[in-house]
Protein backbone atom coordinates (compact mmCIF):
# COMPACT_ATOMS: atom_id res chain seq x y z
CA UNK A 1 0.00 0.00 0.00
CA UNK A 2 2.87 2.37 0.87
CA UNK A 3 4.60 1.72 -2.50
CA UNK A 4 1.37 2.40 -4.37
CA UNK A 5 0.82 5.63 -2.45
CA UNK A 6 4.36 6.84 -3.15
CA UNK A 7 3.95 6.01 -6.83
CA UNK A 8 0.78 8.03 -6.97
CA UNK A 9 2.45 11.03 -5.33
CA UNK A 10 5.37 10.76 -7.78
CA UNK A 11 2.99 10.72 -10.70
CA UNK A 12 1.19 13.81 -9.42
CA UNK A 13 4.49 15.56 -8.85
CA UNK A 14 5.72 14.77 -12.36
CA UNK A 15 2.43 15.94 -13.82
CA UNK A 16 2.63 19.24 -12.02
CA UNK A 17 6.16 19.77 -13.29
CA UNK A 18 5.25 19.25 -16.97
CA UNK A 19 5.90 22.44 -18.94
CA UNK A 20 2.99 24.33 -20.41
CA UNK A 21 2.52 23.93 -24.17
CA UNK A 22 4.57 26.36 -26.21
CA UNK A 23 2.68 29.39 -27.46
CA UNK A 24 2.94 29.97 -31.22
CA UNK A 25 1.43 32.39 -33.70
CA UNK A 26 0.19 29.91 -36.28
CA UNK A 27 -0.45 26.18 -36.38
CA UNK A 28 -1.10 24.36 -39.66
CA UNK A 29 -2.70 21.17 -38.43
CA UNK A 30 -3.35 17.74 -39.89
CA UNK A 31 -2.02 18.09 -43.43
CA UNK A 32 0.20 15.70 -45.37
CA UNK A 33 3.61 17.30 -44.93
CA UNK A 34 6.33 17.22 -47.56
CA UNK A 35 9.35 18.70 -45.82
CA UNK A 36 11.53 18.95 -48.92
CA UNK A 37 13.85 16.16 -47.82
CA UNK A 38 11.84 13.37 -46.21
CA UNK A 39 9.00 10.96 -46.83
CA UNK A 40 5.62 12.64 -46.35
CA UNK A 41 3.64 12.21 -43.16
CA UNK A 42 0.45 13.58 -41.64
CA UNK A 43 1.21 16.16 -39.00
CA UNK A 44 1.51 19.76 -37.90
CA UNK A 45 3.66 22.79 -38.71
CA UNK A 46 3.97 25.43 -35.97
CA UNK A 47 5.17 28.96 -36.67
CA UNK A 48 6.30 31.81 -34.44
CA UNK A 49 7.26 35.10 -35.98
CA UNK A 50 8.99 34.43 -39.28
CA UNK A 51 10.29 30.97 -38.35
CA UNK A 52 9.09 27.40 -38.13
CA UNK A 53 9.39 26.11 -34.58
CA UNK A 54 7.97 22.61 -34.98
CA UNK A 55 7.34 20.06 -37.74
CA UNK A 56 5.95 16.89 -36.20
CA UNK A 57 3.17 14.34 -36.20
CA UNK A 58 1.54 16.26 -33.36
CA UNK A 59 2.69 19.66 -32.15
CA UNK A 60 1.97 20.19 -28.46
CA UNK A 61 1.40 23.93 -28.70
CA UNK A 62 -1.22 26.56 -28.17
CA UNK A 63 -1.68 28.75 -31.21
CA UNK A 64 -3.13 32.20 -31.74
CA UNK A 65 -4.54 30.76 -34.97
CA UNK A 66 -5.05 27.21 -36.19
CA UNK A 67 -5.46 26.35 -39.90
CA UNK A 68 -7.13 23.01 -40.55
CA UNK A 69 -5.11 21.34 -43.32
CA UNK A 70 -6.68 17.89 -43.21
CA UNK A 71 -6.69 16.37 -46.71
CA UNK A 72 -4.30 19.07 -47.96
CA UNK A 73 -0.66 18.98 -49.00
CA UNK A 74 1.63 21.13 -46.85
CA UNK A 75 4.92 21.98 -48.57
CA UNK A 76 7.74 24.51 -48.57
CA UNK A 77 6.84 27.67 -50.49
CA UNK A 78 7.81 27.17 -54.11
CA UNK A 79 10.88 28.92 -55.54
CA UNK A 80 10.98 30.12 -59.16
CA UNK A 81 14.58 30.46 -60.41
CA UNK A 82 13.79 32.11 -63.74
CA UNK A 83 11.32 34.98 -64.06
CA UNK A 84 10.91 38.38 -65.64
CA UNK A 85 9.01 39.88 -62.72
CA UNK A 86 11.52 42.57 -61.77
CA UNK A 87 9.28 45.30 -63.11
CA UNK A 88 6.39 44.15 -60.93
CA UNK A 89 8.52 43.68 -57.82
CA UNK A 90 9.95 47.21 -58.05
CA UNK A 91 6.77 48.85 -59.34
CA UNK A 92 5.12 51.88 -57.77
CA UNK A 93 1.88 49.88 -57.90
CA UNK A 94 1.48 48.04 -54.58
CA UNK A 95 -0.94 45.52 -56.14
CA UNK A 96 1.66 44.48 -58.73
CA UNK A 97 4.32 44.12 -56.05
CA UNK A 98 2.22 41.44 -54.36
CA UNK A 99 2.75 39.26 -57.47
CA UNK A 100 -0.66 37.57 -57.10
CA UNK A 101 -0.06 35.27 -60.08
CA UNK A 102 2.74 33.65 -58.09
CA UNK A 103 1.14 33.67 -54.65
CA UNK A 104 -1.96 31.93 -55.98
CA UNK A 105 0.27 29.05 -57.09
CA UNK A 106 2.21 28.87 -53.81
CA UNK A 107 5.35 30.57 -55.15
CA UNK A 108 6.99 32.50 -52.31
CA UNK A 109 10.40 33.30 -53.84
CA UNK A 110 11.49 34.34 -57.35
CA UNK A 111 14.75 35.19 -59.09
CA UNK A 112 14.94 38.24 -61.35
CA UNK A 113 17.52 39.70 -63.71
CA UNK A 114 17.60 36.55 -65.84
CA UNK A 115 18.56 36.26 -69.53
CA UNK A 116 21.31 38.83 -69.07
CA UNK A 117 18.88 41.62 -68.23
CA UNK A 118 19.74 42.22 -64.58
CA UNK A 119 20.79 45.76 -63.68
CA UNK A 120 24.40 46.19 -62.48
CA UNK A 121 22.97 48.38 -59.71
CA UNK A 122 21.98 45.37 -57.62
CA UNK A 123 21.98 47.41 -54.43
CA UNK A 124 19.15 49.53 -55.84
CA UNK A 125 17.20 46.49 -57.06
CA UNK A 126 17.43 44.73 -53.71
CA UNK A 127 17.01 47.94 -51.73
CA UNK A 128 13.69 48.67 -53.39
CA UNK A 129 11.87 46.28 -51.05
CA UNK A 130 12.65 48.48 -48.04
CA UNK A 131 10.44 51.30 -49.30
CA UNK A 132 8.18 49.31 -51.62
CA UNK A 133 6.96 46.20 -49.75
CA UNK A 134 6.68 43.05 -51.86
CA UNK A 135 4.45 40.00 -51.65
CA UNK A 136 7.20 37.44 -52.24
CA UNK A 137 10.91 37.07 -51.63
CA UNK A 138 13.30 37.75 -54.49
CA UNK A 139 16.96 37.39 -55.41
CA UNK A 140 18.64 39.17 -58.33
CA UNK A 141 21.26 38.44 -60.96
CA UNK A 142 23.58 40.93 -62.58
CA UNK A 143 23.01 40.62 -66.32
CA UNK A 144 25.72 40.20 -68.93
CA UNK A 145 23.53 42.01 -71.46
CA UNK A 146 22.95 44.99 -69.20
CA UNK A 147 26.67 45.23 -68.44
CA UNK A 148 27.72 44.88 -72.09
CA UNK A 149 25.22 47.46 -73.34
CA UNK A 150 26.33 49.90 -70.66
CA UNK A 151 29.97 49.66 -71.80
CA UNK A 152 29.99 48.50 -75.44
CA UNK A 153 26.50 49.38 -76.63
CA UNK A 154 24.57 47.38 -79.21
CA UNK A 155 27.31 46.91 -81.80
CA UNK A 156 28.68 43.60 -83.05
CA UNK A 157 32.29 44.01 -81.95
CA UNK A 158 34.84 42.78 -79.44
CA UNK A 159 35.35 45.01 -76.41
CA UNK A 160 38.68 46.73 -75.95
CA UNK A 161 40.87 45.68 -73.05
CA UNK A 162 39.78 48.77 -71.13
CA UNK A 163 36.11 48.03 -71.81
CA UNK A 164 36.50 44.44 -70.68
CA UNK A 165 38.07 45.64 -67.44
CA UNK A 166 35.19 48.04 -66.96
CA UNK A 167 32.68 45.23 -67.45
CA UNK A 168 34.53 42.99 -65.02
CA UNK A 169 34.44 45.75 -62.43
CA UNK A 170 30.68 46.18 -62.88
CA UNK A 171 30.14 42.45 -62.31
CA UNK A 172 32.44 42.38 -59.29
CA UNK A 173 30.66 45.36 -57.73
CA UNK A 174 27.25 43.83 -58.39
CA UNK A 175 28.32 40.60 -56.69
CA UNK A 176 29.52 42.57 -53.69
CA UNK A 177 26.10 44.26 -53.59
CA UNK A 178 24.36 40.88 -53.27
CA UNK A 179 23.90 39.53 -56.79
CA UNK A 180 23.17 35.82 -57.01
CA UNK A 181 25.52 35.45 -59.96
CA UNK A 182 25.89 36.37 -63.61
CA UNK A 183 23.02 35.73 -66.02
CA UNK A 184 23.30 35.70 -69.80
CA UNK A 185 20.95 35.60 -72.75
CA UNK A 186 23.44 34.70 -75.44
CA UNK A 187 20.68 34.01 -77.95
CA UNK A 188 19.70 37.69 -77.90
CA UNK A 189 21.49 40.51 -79.66
CA UNK A 190 23.69 42.26 -78.64
CA UNK A 191 24.73 39.55 -76.15
CA UNK A 192 24.95 37.12 -79.05
CA UNK A 193 27.82 39.17 -80.47
CA UNK A 194 30.04 38.24 -77.52
CA UNK A 195 32.60 35.48 -77.88
CA UNK A 196 32.93 32.78 -75.25
CA UNK A 197 36.14 34.15 -73.73
CA UNK A 198 34.45 37.49 -73.06
CA UNK A 199 31.69 35.75 -71.13
CA UNK A 200 34.21 33.63 -69.23
CA UNK A 201 36.08 36.74 -68.12
CA UNK A 202 32.93 38.17 -66.53
CA UNK A 203 31.74 34.83 -65.17
CA UNK A 204 35.06 34.46 -63.39
CA UNK A 205 34.34 37.65 -61.42
CA UNK A 206 31.07 36.15 -60.25
CA UNK A 207 32.74 32.83 -59.48
CA UNK A 208 35.40 34.45 -57.27
CA UNK A 209 32.58 35.76 -55.10
CA UNK A 210 30.57 32.56 -54.84
CA UNK A 211 28.13 33.26 -57.65
CA UNK A 212 26.37 31.07 -60.21
CA UNK A 213 26.48 31.27 -64.02
CA UNK A 214 22.88 31.22 -65.28
CA UNK A 215 22.40 31.09 -69.06
CA UNK A 216 19.73 31.33 -71.67
CA UNK A 217 22.13 29.48 -73.92
CA UNK A 218 23.37 30.75 -77.28
CA UNK A 219 21.12 28.43 -79.27
CA UNK A 220 18.24 26.24 -78.12
CA UNK A 221 17.57 25.24 -81.72
CA UNK A 222 19.59 25.46 -84.95
CA UNK A 223 19.85 29.23 -85.36
CA UNK A 224 23.63 29.56 -85.02
CA UNK A 225 25.87 27.02 -83.29
CA UNK A 226 23.09 24.54 -82.58
CA UNK A 227 21.66 23.19 -79.32
CA UNK A 228 24.42 20.69 -78.53
CA UNK A 229 27.25 23.19 -79.02
CA UNK A 230 25.41 25.79 -76.96
CA UNK A 231 25.13 23.33 -74.06
CA UNK A 232 28.85 22.59 -74.41
CA UNK A 233 29.58 26.31 -74.24
CA UNK A 234 27.50 26.83 -71.08
CA UNK A 235 29.28 23.95 -69.37
CA UNK A 236 32.68 25.25 -70.51
CA UNK A 237 31.97 28.76 -69.22
CA UNK A 238 31.20 27.35 -65.79
CA UNK A 239 34.29 25.18 -65.80
CA UNK A 240 36.64 27.92 -66.99
CA UNK A 241 34.97 30.57 -64.82
CA UNK A 242 35.18 28.40 -61.70
CA UNK A 243 31.48 28.48 -60.84
CA UNK A 244 28.35 26.33 -61.18
CA UNK A 245 26.58 26.36 -64.55
CA UNK A 246 22.81 26.58 -64.64
CA UNK A 247 20.92 26.07 -67.91
CA UNK A 248 17.87 28.32 -68.05
CA UNK A 249 14.54 26.85 -69.25
CA UNK A 250 16.15 23.79 -70.80
CA UNK A 251 14.47 22.68 -74.02
CA UNK A 252 14.88 21.42 -77.59
CA UNK A 253 13.22 24.20 -79.56
CA UNK A 254 12.09 23.82 -83.16
CA UNK A 255 11.69 21.16 -85.78
CA UNK A 256 15.42 20.65 -86.33
CA UNK A 257 16.25 19.60 -82.76
CA UNK A 258 13.12 17.95 -81.40
CA UNK A 259 14.07 14.55 -79.99
CA UNK A 260 17.54 15.62 -78.86
CA UNK A 261 16.72 15.62 -75.14
CA UNK A 262 18.52 12.30 -74.44
CA UNK A 263 21.75 13.54 -76.07
CA UNK A 264 21.63 16.83 -74.17
CA UNK A 265 20.96 15.04 -70.89
CA UNK A 266 23.95 12.78 -71.56
CA UNK A 267 26.23 15.82 -71.98
CA UNK A 268 25.13 17.30 -68.68
CA UNK A 269 25.35 13.96 -66.86
CA UNK A 270 28.93 13.55 -68.12
CA UNK A 271 29.90 16.98 -66.75
CA UNK A 272 28.28 16.18 -63.42
CA UNK A 273 30.11 12.85 -63.20
CA UNK A 274 33.33 14.75 -63.80
CA UNK A 275 32.61 16.79 -60.68
CA UNK A 276 31.18 19.94 -62.21
CA UNK A 277 28.05 21.54 -60.78
CA UNK A 278 25.53 21.72 -63.64
CA UNK A 279 21.79 22.11 -63.18
CA UNK A 280 18.81 23.36 -65.16
CA UNK A 281 15.30 24.68 -64.80
CA UNK A 282 12.26 24.09 -66.99
CA UNK A 283 8.79 25.49 -67.54
CA UNK A 284 6.08 22.87 -68.27
CA UNK A 285 4.71 24.23 -71.55
CA UNK A 286 5.20 23.13 -75.15
CA UNK A 287 5.19 26.75 -76.34
CA UNK A 288 8.05 29.12 -75.61
CA UNK A 289 7.73 32.88 -75.27
CA UNK A 290 9.96 35.53 -76.78
CA UNK A 291 9.67 38.49 -79.17
CA UNK A 292 8.95 38.52 -82.89
CA UNK A 293 12.38 40.02 -83.63
CA UNK A 294 14.18 37.37 -81.59
CA UNK A 295 12.14 34.64 -83.28
CA UNK A 296 12.64 35.67 -86.89
CA UNK A 297 15.27 38.33 -87.50
CA UNK A 298 18.78 37.14 -88.47
CA UNK A 299 21.43 38.23 -85.98
CA UNK A 300 23.37 40.26 -88.54
CA UNK A 301 20.25 42.40 -89.08
CA UNK A 302 20.11 43.24 -85.35
CA UNK A 303 23.61 44.69 -85.19
CA UNK A 304 23.20 48.23 -83.82
CA UNK A 305 19.76 47.69 -82.30
CA UNK A 306 16.28 48.60 -83.49
CA UNK A 307 17.17 51.80 -85.39
CA UNK A 308 19.69 49.90 -87.52
CA UNK A 309 17.22 47.06 -88.09
CA UNK A 310 14.53 49.42 -89.37
CA UNK A 311 17.03 51.02 -91.78
CA UNK A 312 17.89 47.59 -93.16
CA UNK A 313 14.22 46.97 -93.90
CA UNK A 314 14.40 49.88 -96.36
CA UNK A 315 17.67 48.90 -98.02
CA UNK A 316 16.94 47.23 -101.42
CA UNK A 317 20.43 45.73 -101.48
CA UNK A 318 19.64 43.73 -98.33
CA UNK A 319 16.10 42.68 -99.23
CA UNK A 320 16.94 39.23 -100.61
CA UNK A 321 19.38 38.37 -97.80
CA UNK A 322 16.90 39.55 -95.16
CA UNK A 323 14.03 37.64 -96.70
CA UNK A 324 16.10 34.47 -96.90
CA UNK A 325 17.06 34.72 -93.22
CA UNK A 326 13.51 35.35 -92.03
CA UNK A 327 12.18 32.50 -94.16
CA UNK A 328 14.69 30.05 -92.69
CA UNK A 329 13.97 31.12 -89.10
CA UNK A 330 10.26 30.82 -89.75
CA UNK A 331 10.83 27.25 -90.95
CA UNK A 332 12.73 26.43 -87.76
CA UNK A 333 9.82 27.73 -85.71
CA UNK A 334 7.41 25.45 -87.54
CA UNK A 335 5.73 28.03 -89.77
CA UNK A 336 3.64 31.19 -89.46
CA UNK A 337 0.72 29.35 -87.85
CA UNK A 338 2.99 28.36 -84.90
CA UNK A 339 3.69 31.98 -83.89
CA UNK A 340 0.94 33.57 -81.81
CA UNK A 341 1.37 37.32 -81.31
CA UNK A 342 0.36 38.25 -77.75
CA UNK A 343 1.00 42.00 -77.60
CA UNK A 344 0.28 45.16 -79.55
CA UNK A 345 -1.98 45.87 -82.51
CA UNK A 346 -2.10 42.26 -83.71
CA UNK A 347 -2.46 40.56 -80.32
CA UNK A 348 -4.18 37.17 -80.16
CA UNK A 349 -3.56 36.38 -83.81
CA UNK A 350 -1.03 34.07 -85.40
CA UNK A 351 1.42 35.47 -87.90
CA UNK A 352 -0.44 33.42 -90.52
CA UNK A 353 -3.68 35.21 -89.58
CA UNK A 354 -1.98 38.61 -89.76
CA UNK A 355 -0.50 37.80 -93.17
CA UNK A 356 -3.94 36.85 -94.47
CA UNK A 357 -5.49 40.01 -93.00
CA UNK A 358 -2.81 42.21 -94.60
CA UNK A 359 -2.82 40.38 -97.90
CA UNK A 360 0.90 39.71 -97.55
CA UNK A 361 3.11 36.66 -97.26
CA UNK A 362 4.32 35.82 -93.71
CA UNK A 363 7.77 37.39 -94.22
CA UNK A 364 6.40 40.76 -95.29
CA UNK A 365 3.72 40.55 -92.61
CA UNK A 366 6.42 40.05 -89.96
CA UNK A 367 8.29 43.12 -91.22
CA UNK A 368 5.06 45.14 -91.18
CA UNK A 369 4.39 44.19 -87.58
CA UNK A 370 7.98 44.85 -86.45
CA UNK A 371 7.93 48.31 -88.01
CA UNK A 372 5.24 49.16 -85.45
CA UNK A 373 6.86 47.41 -82.48
CA UNK A 374 8.53 44.18 -81.41
CA UNK A 375 5.62 42.31 -79.83
CA UNK A 376 5.86 39.25 -77.64
CA UNK A 377 5.01 35.95 -79.27
CA UNK A 378 4.13 32.47 -78.08
CA UNK A 379 5.91 29.91 -80.24
CA UNK A 380 4.65 26.33 -80.40
CA UNK A 381 7.87 24.44 -80.99
CA UNK A 382 8.62 21.66 -78.45
CA UNK A 383 7.73 17.98 -78.22
CA UNK A 384 6.06 16.47 -75.16
CA UNK A 385 8.58 13.62 -75.18
CA UNK A 386 11.46 16.08 -74.74
CA UNK A 387 9.61 18.04 -72.07
CA UNK A 388 8.96 14.88 -70.04
CA UNK A 389 12.49 13.53 -70.45
CA UNK A 390 14.05 16.76 -69.18
CA UNK A 391 11.53 16.99 -66.33
CA UNK A 392 12.45 13.56 -65.01
CA UNK A 393 16.08 14.47 -64.37
CA UNK A 394 16.89 14.99 -60.68
CA UNK A 395 18.86 18.17 -61.47
CA UNK A 396 16.00 19.93 -63.29
CA UNK A 397 13.91 22.29 -61.15
CA UNK A 398 10.58 23.98 -61.84
CA UNK A 399 10.50 27.51 -63.26
CA UNK A 400 8.11 29.76 -65.16
CA UNK A 401 10.21 32.13 -67.30
CA UNK A 402 7.29 34.41 -66.48
CA UNK A 403 6.82 37.00 -69.21
CA UNK A 404 3.82 38.88 -70.54
CA UNK A 405 1.19 37.22 -72.72
CA UNK A 406 2.13 33.63 -71.84
CA UNK A 407 0.09 31.49 -69.42
CA UNK A 408 3.30 30.41 -67.73
CA UNK A 409 3.12 33.56 -65.57
CA UNK A 410 -0.09 32.40 -63.94
CA UNK A 411 0.08 28.64 -64.16
CA UNK A 412 3.50 26.97 -64.43
CA UNK A 413 3.77 25.33 -61.02
CA UNK A 414 0.08 24.43 -60.93
CA UNK A 415 0.24 22.99 -64.46
CA UNK A 416 3.29 20.89 -63.67
CA UNK A 417 1.43 19.34 -60.76
CA UNK A 418 -1.92 18.80 -62.48
CA UNK A 419 -0.63 17.60 -65.87
CA UNK A 420 2.72 15.93 -65.28
CA UNK A 421 2.34 14.75 -61.66
CA UNK A 422 -1.32 13.98 -61.14
CA UNK A 423 -2.60 13.14 -64.63
CA UNK A 424 0.40 11.72 -66.47
CA UNK A 425 2.49 10.52 -63.50
CA UNK A 426 5.69 11.59 -65.23
CA UNK A 427 7.08 12.54 -61.81
CA UNK A 428 5.91 11.77 -58.28
CA UNK A 429 4.30 14.26 -55.92
CA UNK A 430 7.40 14.23 -53.76
CA UNK A 431 9.58 14.94 -56.80
CA UNK A 432 7.29 17.79 -57.83
CA UNK A 433 7.49 19.39 -54.38
CA UNK A 434 11.21 18.98 -53.91
CA UNK A 435 12.12 20.15 -57.42
CA UNK A 436 9.91 23.18 -56.93
CA UNK A 437 11.44 24.14 -53.58
CA UNK A 438 14.31 22.29 -51.88
CA UNK A 439 16.36 21.57 -55.02
CA UNK A 440 16.29 25.24 -55.96
CA UNK A 441 17.07 26.47 -52.45
CA UNK A 442 19.94 24.03 -52.03
CA UNK A 443 21.41 24.65 -55.49
CA UNK A 444 21.50 28.41 -55.01
CA UNK A 445 22.30 28.26 -51.29
CA UNK A 446 19.22 30.12 -50.07
CA UNK A 447 19.79 29.65 -46.37
CA UNK A 448 16.68 28.71 -44.45
CA UNK A 449 14.48 28.44 -47.55
CA UNK A 450 12.99 25.55 -49.46
CA UNK A 451 12.52 23.17 -46.53
CA UNK A 452 10.04 22.73 -43.69
CA UNK A 453 12.16 22.31 -40.59
CA UNK A 454 12.78 23.84 -37.21
CA UNK A 455 14.50 27.19 -37.63
CA UNK A 456 13.63 27.55 -41.31
CA UNK A 457 11.90 30.66 -42.56
CA UNK A 458 8.15 30.15 -42.54
CA UNK A 459 7.47 30.06 -46.29
CA UNK A 460 4.69 27.51 -46.67
CA UNK A 461 2.06 26.49 -49.21
CA UNK A 462 -1.06 24.47 -48.44
CA UNK A 463 -2.84 23.14 -51.53
CA UNK A 464 -5.67 20.75 -52.35
CA UNK A 465 -4.29 17.74 -54.24
CA UNK A 466 -7.65 17.23 -55.93
CA UNK A 467 -8.11 20.72 -57.34
CA UNK A 468 -4.66 22.34 -57.60
CA UNK A 469 -4.32 23.20 -61.30
CA UNK A 470 -3.65 25.99 -63.78
CA UNK A 471 -6.60 27.79 -65.30
CA UNK A 472 -4.49 30.00 -67.59
CA UNK A 473 -4.48 29.04 -71.26
CA UNK A 474 -2.81 30.41 -74.38
CA UNK A 475 -6.12 32.09 -75.21
CA UNK A 476 -6.71 33.38 -71.65
CA UNK A 477 -3.23 33.67 -70.12
CA UNK A 478 -4.16 35.77 -67.07
CA UNK A 479 -6.39 33.37 -65.17
CA UNK A 480 -5.07 32.64 -61.69
CA UNK A 481 -4.46 29.07 -60.60
CA UNK A 482 -6.90 27.18 -58.41
CA UNK A 483 -6.53 24.87 -55.44
CA UNK A 484 -4.14 26.81 -53.19
CA UNK A 485 -5.73 27.23 -49.77
CA UNK A 486 -3.00 28.97 -47.74
CA UNK A 487 0.32 30.64 -48.46
CA UNK A 488 2.61 31.90 -45.71
CA UNK A 489 5.53 34.20 -46.51
CA UNK A 490 8.02 34.81 -43.69
CA UNK A 491 5.37 33.82 -41.15
CA UNK A 492 2.63 36.10 -42.54
CA UNK A 493 -0.47 34.66 -44.19
CA UNK A 494 -0.52 35.98 -47.77
CA UNK A 495 -3.26 33.69 -49.09
CA UNK A 496 -6.04 32.74 -46.71
CA UNK A 497 -8.76 30.24 -47.61
CA UNK A 498 -7.94 30.68 -51.29
CA UNK A 499 -7.93 34.49 -51.33
CA UNK A 500 -5.19 37.09 -51.20
CA UNK A 501 -4.91 38.92 -47.89
CA UNK A 502 -3.03 41.87 -49.38
CA UNK A 503 -0.23 41.55 -46.85
CA UNK A 504 3.22 42.16 -48.31
CA UNK A 505 5.80 40.28 -46.24
CA UNK A 506 8.37 39.32 -48.88
CA UNK A 507 12.04 40.20 -48.60
CA UNK A 508 14.96 40.94 -50.90
CA UNK A 509 17.46 38.10 -50.54
CA UNK A 510 21.02 39.33 -50.95
CA UNK A 511 23.61 36.70 -51.78
CA UNK A 512 26.56 36.75 -49.40
CA UNK A 513 29.82 37.01 -51.39
CA UNK A 514 32.73 34.77 -50.48
CA UNK A 515 34.55 36.20 -47.48
CA UNK A 516 37.47 38.44 -48.33
CA UNK A 517 36.48 39.00 -51.98
CA UNK A 518 34.87 42.41 -51.54
CA UNK A 519 36.50 45.55 -50.27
Amino acid sequence: MKVALLSGIAALTLGAASPAPQKVDLLIRGGTIYTGSAEPFVGDVAISGDRIVSVSRHADVTAARVIDARGMIVAPGFIDPHTHMGGDLTSDDAAKRLVPAFLMQGVTTAFIGNDGGGSPDVAKVLGSAASKPVGINYAAYVGFGAVREKVVGEADRVPTAAELDQMKTLVANAMCQGALGLSTGLFYAPQSFAKTDEVVALAREAGKRGGVYDSHIRDESSYTVGLAAAIDEAIAIGRQGGLPSHIAHIKALGVDVQGQAPAIIAKIEAARRAGQKVTADQYPWSASGTSLVASLMPLWAQDGGRPALLKRFDDPALAEKLRSGITENLRKRGGADKLLIVEGKYADRTLADVAKELGQDPVNAAITVIRIDDPGVVSFNQSEADITRFMQQPWVMTSSDASGGHPRVYGSFARKYAKYTKAERAITLRQFVERSSALTADTFELAGRGHLGVGAFADVVVFDPETYAARATYEQPKLTAQGVRTVVVNGVVAVDNGALTGRASGRALAHQPTAGTCR
